[in-house]
């Protein structure tokens, strides 16, 4: 796990004076992540951001490299490099993306489904719970719509669509 940023605790969102202090978050004693649920389901591996990058194109490193700066305009982010993917995490992951020979795939956790044809595929898990994938093949892909995107699912890693 690579601490990117630092994430306050037991502190009201950004949102506002009104907003409800959030829960503690619960730390795996295994492998120390931190999670909104308690004793929540994960592999607790350890694997490292280069690990993900060995032997890809540095325009690969590139696409992701740009997507971290644009999801980080909205506060601080862990960064969780895991065995297969790594995820965006403020009080709970709200993005993911698995490293390719080419590309990047990635996905955006949102509190709507956003229909939109840059998306692959839309998985909704409950009515404030809709995972939307995507695939960036160059760095110019990420553009404004795509830091909205990622502007509204940082809301959801902040649990605000819970509040």
């Amino acid at each position: 796990m690579t601490k990117m940023a630092a994430k306050p605790q037991n502190k009201a969102s950004r949102g506002g004076a009104h907003d409800p202090p959030a829960r503690s978050l619960w730390r795996c004693p295994e492998c120390g992540r931190e999670f909104a649920n308690r004793n929540q389901s994960h592999a607790c591996g350890r694997s490292t951001l280069a690990s993900h990058f060995e032997g890809k194109p540095p325009t690969v490193r590139a696409i992701f490299d740009e997507v971290l700066r644009v999801a980080r305009k909205n506060g601080p982010i862990t960064v969780l490099p895991e065995k297969t993917r790594i995820a965006f995490q403020v009080r709970m992951s709200f993005a993911a993306f698995v490293i390719r020979r080419n590309w990047v795939d990635g996905h955006v956790v949102l509190a709507r489904r956003c229909e939109n044809l840059r998306f692959r595929r839309i998985e909704t898990f409950s009515p404030r719970n809709h995972l939307h994938a995507f695939r960036f093949e160059s760095v110019e892909e990420i553009d404004a719509e795509v830091a909205s995107w990622l502007a509204e699912a940082y809301h959801v890693g902040e649990q605000r669509h819970l509040r």
